[in-house]
């Protein structure tokens, strides 16, 4: 436990400490994100955030390293964690090159296609499905297929999610916080498979929690493309490493939702995100356009037209995504009705904060409309006209 503390450290300061210098880079480049018709953001801020939060990534895996609890792991097979850093870099490059050219989508696509056919094509993909108690072994043209489309799931959703100070980064870090536990539970009886996912998503949890010092509201900087893609790739990546070869024994193994958790798992993590990003693309096919066309109807967006503030929503958001994420971790721990119990509290209750805005509006102006009447019935008239003076 204390090796992983050191190592969140590591990613924690390393972000948090070069955050500013790339700011001031960005700066430079002129990667400064001007003000849009769909944006939030009131002042031109710089972007490309994500340069920081890579450096962190990868300065915080050479450091582990180093440290003999984790050596078995870089040893043997342990070339996993190199190709998911060359694959970030790869995440992290185009999105450095959307934030100073703004590249068209299809160009985007092409370039995160090309970055997770490269690290599928390099093993870190699904090998096997579990069906009951039988793995069921996948063909290497199904493996690599279900993990391209896994990665390009969630590059795209926390890209699509990334649009108020702190979302992003807070969402990714809850989801790979659920992992880490998740993970570090397993790894005390198989840590030849589940402990590098868990080395992954410490430096996962600490380099967006050091972040978000710099991108909490209002944020000094954006992540931009280069970090918000990059978050969900290595989320991804993280959870294949554990999930990709290796399906614990687990206690309630007969449910439906252990069976398919190789796949659910990164979905269920990032369910907000996902549902997003899904609701975005139906609607923008729906009106005829492109399914990149940007809009401002995304949740975030409903959440500030309903009367939430910009950290209310936020963090009303960060809120669902604990209670999915974790709620989806605990199924496979506990009984699934246990959890359901837990739901049925904990669920009503956010649901009434995330909806208390817009009945808080709609009194407002019942109450208007109230007074409004009165007036009328009291003066004959509308407010400010006196009864007094009638044509005869």
């Amino acid at each position: 436990m204390r090796a992983y503390l050191f190592i969140f450290l590591c990613a924690f300061l390393s972000v948090a400490l070069l955050t500013p210098m790339v700011r001031r880079l960005a700066i430079k480049a002129g990667a400064v994100q001007q003000i849009r018709k769909r944006d939030v953001h009131t002042v031109p801020t710089p972007r490309m955030g994500g340069v920081a939060m890579f450096l962190g990534f990868a300065l915080a895996l050479c450091f582990a390293r180093g440290i003999p609890w984790f050596r078995s792991l870089f040893q043997g097979d342990g070339y996993q964690q190199w190709v998911i850093l060359l694959g970030a870099f790869l995440i992290c490059l185009l999105g450095v090159a959307d934030d100073l050219f703004d590249l068209d989508w299809m160009l985007k696509l092409g370039g995160q296609m090309f970055a997770a056919i490269f690290v599928a094509w390099k093993g870190v993909q699904l090998v096997s499905l579990p069906w009951g108690s039988v793995l069921i072994s996948l063909s290497s043209f199904s493996s690599m297929a279900i993990t391209v489309l896994l990665i390009l799931i969630s590059i795209n959703a926390v890209n699509f999610i990334d649009g108020l100070d702190g979302l992003a980064a807070g969402i990714v870090g809850i989801g790979a916080l659920a992992f880490c536990v998740y993970s570090y539970v397993l790894s005390k009886s198989q840590p030849s498979f589940s402990s590098m996912s868990t080395l992954l998503n410490v430096i996962l949890v600490g380099i967006c929690a050091g972040f978000l010092i710099h991108n909490w509201h209002p944020a000094s900087i954006f992540m931009g493309d280069s970090g918000s893609m990059m978050l969900g790739y290595l989320l991804t990546c993280a959870s294949l490493v554990l999930t990709g070869r290796f399906v614990p024994s687990l206690r309630h193994s007969g449910a439906f939702l252990p069976v398919f958790m190789p796949i659910l798992l990164p979905l269920l993590v990032l369910f907000i995100p996902v549902l997003d990003m899904v609701l975005a693309i139906c609607r923008r096919l729906l009106k005829g356009q492109s399914p990149m066309h940007p809009d401002r109807m995304h949740l975030h967006h409903r959440m500030l037209k309903i009367g939430h503030s910009v950290v209310g929503a936020v963090l009303i958001l960060w809120a669902w995504a604990f209670v999915i994420a974790f709620g989806s971790i605990l199924t496979l721990f506990i009984p699934f009705f246990t959890v359901l119990e837990i739901a049925c509290g904990v669920v009503p209750v956010l649901t009434f904060l995330t909806l208390a805005p817009h009945y808080r509006q709609r009194l407002t102006e019942l109450e208007i409309i109230g007074n409004k009447g009165s007036h009328e019935r009291k003066g004959n008239g509308p407010p400010g006209s006196d009864p007094s003076k009638k044509d005869h």
